[in-house]
């Protein structure tokens, strides 16, 4: 995260959004990522998977919104 800028976009908000409408995009649709939220949308998530990988990289503090600034809970 070093030399990275922070989100405006809450942590917490798109952890819970990740949780519970993973499998929609719905989380990235809020972090401004659309193209790939609607990705999601029409694959349910990458059958999960991609789901899964979104909320260990949020949990982590990996995840970036769309303009590569760190979404962190810090």
């Amino acid at each position: 995260m070093e030399g990275q800028n922070k989100s405006s976009k809450d942590w917490l908000t798109t952890l819970l959004l990740c949780i519970f409408f993973g499998g929609l995009g719905v989380h990235r649709f809020y972090v401004g990522k659309t193209g790939s939220g609607v990705g999601m949308l029409l694959t349910g998530g990458g059958c999960g998977i991609w789901t899964i990988v979104d909320l260990i990289s949020i949990i982590c503090g990996n995840f970036t919104d769309a303009n590569g600034n760190v979404i962190s809970n810090k």
